[in-house]
C-alpha cells in the first residue's frame, strides 16, 4: 500500500513560562509567526494532509493565512501531549499510514529534516522513526497511524513509544533544530538571534570575497 504520511502540528500550549501575554505560537520568528514558520517546514515534505491544534479563543487567523491546513480544537489545552493528539487525530482523514507529530515550540525544525522523516517512513511505515543529532533525540517524530489509535483509546505518547519499542527508529539528521526547545522568553531571544546570524552570513560571506 501506498505510504500517506499526514502531519499534526500540536500548537495548544499556553505558553505560561513564556511570560504573561506571550503566546509563543504567535510571536513573530524571522519575520513571520511562529506557527507559520512551522507550517513552512512542514509544507516541504509533500504531507498529504496537515491538522494544527489550537486551544480554544486562540485567533490564529492571520498566522494560518495561505496554508492549507485542517484546524482541530483541543478543549483540554494546558494538558498532556497526548489531549492535542486526540484532538488532531480526529481530523485526520481516513487512509493515513503515518502521522508526524510535530511541536509548535520547536519552530527551528529544517525542511530537510522532515523530508527525511517522510522518506524514513516511505521506507518503513511499520515504524516510529525520532529524528537524532549527533545521538540525542529530538522532534518532530513519526508514528504509524495504528500506533497512535491507542491514544485515541487513553495511552500517552510515552505508553504508545514505549509499547513498540521494537519498532522505533533513529532517523540521523544534521540540524540542531531538532533539539531546540522554546519554551522560555530567554529561548525566544535565542533563536531569534540564530535566525538574525544566520541571515547575515551569506552577506558576510559577499563582503569576505569582494
Amino acid at each position: 500500500m501506498e505510504s500517506r504520511l499526514v502531519g499534526l502540528l500540536l500548537a495548544a500550549g499556553s505558553s505560561r513560562r513564556m511570560g504573561e501575554g506571550r503566546l509563543k505560537q504567535l510571536l513573530p520568528l524571522g519575520g513571520r509567526p511562529v506557527l507559520s514558520r512551522c507550517l513552512e517546514t512542514l509544507g516541504a515534505a509533500g504531507l498529504a494532509q496537515t491538522v494544527v491544534v489550537l486551544a480554544p479563543g486562540i485567533d490564529a487567523r492571520a498566522a494560518l493565512d495561505g496554508f492549507a491546513v485542517t484546524v482541530a480544537v483541543n478543549p483540554a489545552a494546558g494538558g498532556e501531549m497526548a489531549d492535542s493528539v486526540r484532538s488532531g487525530l480526529c481530523a485526520v482523514e481516513a487512509g493515513a499510514t503515518g502521522v508526524l507529530v510535530a511541536l509548535a515550540d520547536h519552530p527551528l525544525v529544517a525542511a530537510e529534516s522532515v523530508r527525511a522523516l517522510a522518506a524514513a517512513h516511505r521506507a518503513r511505515p511499520e515504524c516510529i522513526h525520532i529524528p537524532a543529532h549527533r545521538g540525542r533525540r529530538g522532534h518532530p517524530v513519526v508514528f504509524p497511524a495504528s500506533f497512535l489509535r491507542e491514544v485515541l483509546a487513553g495511552a500517552t505518547m510515552r505508553g504508545v513509544r514505549d509499547a513498540h519499542m521494537g519498532e522505533v527508529r533513529e532517523c540521523p539528521v544534521e540540524d540542531p533544530g531538532v533539539l531546540f526547545d522554546m519554551d522560555r522568553w530567554e529561548d525566544y531571544e535565542a533563536a531569534c538571534a540564530q535566525l538574525a546570524c544566520a541571515a547575515a552570513a551569506p552577506a558576510r560571506a559577499r563582503g569576505a570575497h569582494a
